[in-house]
């Protein structure tokens, strides 16, 4: 078995981008002065992209690891990799869209799309 260097890499960059998110979350609860809850469209919307987030990128990261550390293709462990960091730094984007916005589709529906696209390819690429 290889060690999954790439991954592990990646997952560093991923680390710092969730303390953005908990750090936008915890910000927006500070200046809102919400302890609990959702407090607002706003706050609602860091709260969202926050658990998106934590919903979606630990499987995405560890079915590429197994890719990783099974002997996948470098280039391929790289794009999988490089696709989900541009999707989970876009999705945040779309959610402060105006709604039905090209900005919107283009983020939120790239970023969300971007991620399905990942964990589809790293889970066939698993089972094949």
């Amino acid at each position: 078995m290889i060690f999954p260097a790439t991954t592990a890499f990646f997952a560093g960059l991923f680390g710092l981008l969730y303390v953005g998110l908990s750090s936008w979350v915890v910000g927006g609860r500070v200046s809102n002065d919400v302890l609990f809850g959702g407090g607002g469209d706003s706050l609602q919307r860091r709260i969202r992209a926050h658990g998106n987030f934590s919903e979606f990128v630990p499987l995405a990261l560890l079915l590429v690891a197994f890719l990783e550390a099974g002997g996948t293709k470098h280039w391929i462990v790289q794009a999988l990799l490089v696709v989900l960091l541009i999707g989970r730094i876009l999705h945040p984007f779309g959610l402060f869209a105006p709604k039905n916005s090209p900005q919107q589709f283009a983020c939120r529906g790239g970023g969300i799309l971007t991620t399905l696209i990942v964990l589809l390819i790293s889970s066939i690429l698993l089972l094949v």
